[in-house]
């Protein structure tokens, strides 16, 4: 019987792969040597939104968010994926 998994679990996967794929990349930076290889690995597209500041006189809240995708991090998403689609 398959069971479906629910919409959180797909979302805890995919944090997951993003923040194993980002670590990944960040070795592999440190690893290959400058050129080709290492650019298209490392090139990577930058999402952001914000900062923005929500002031209320007593505390002051300000908030963002940065996203950098690269084909590291969609490799770390695949893969955790991959070993993580039979966890409970």
């Amino acid at each position: 019987m398959i069971r479906k998994k629910s919409l959180g679990w797909i979302f805890l996967i995919l944090l997951f792969g993003i923040f194993v794929g980002s670590a990944l990349g960040e070795v592999l930076s440190y690893m290959l040597p400058a050129g080709v290889v290492k650019d298209f690995f490392l090139r990577a597209a930058h999402f952001s939104l914000g900062p923005a500041t929500l002031n209320l006189i007593v505390i002051t809240f300000t908030i963002g968010f940065s996203f950098k995708l690269n084909i590291i991090s969609v490799l770390g998403v695949v893969i955790t994926a991959y070993f993580l689609r039979w966890a409970q």
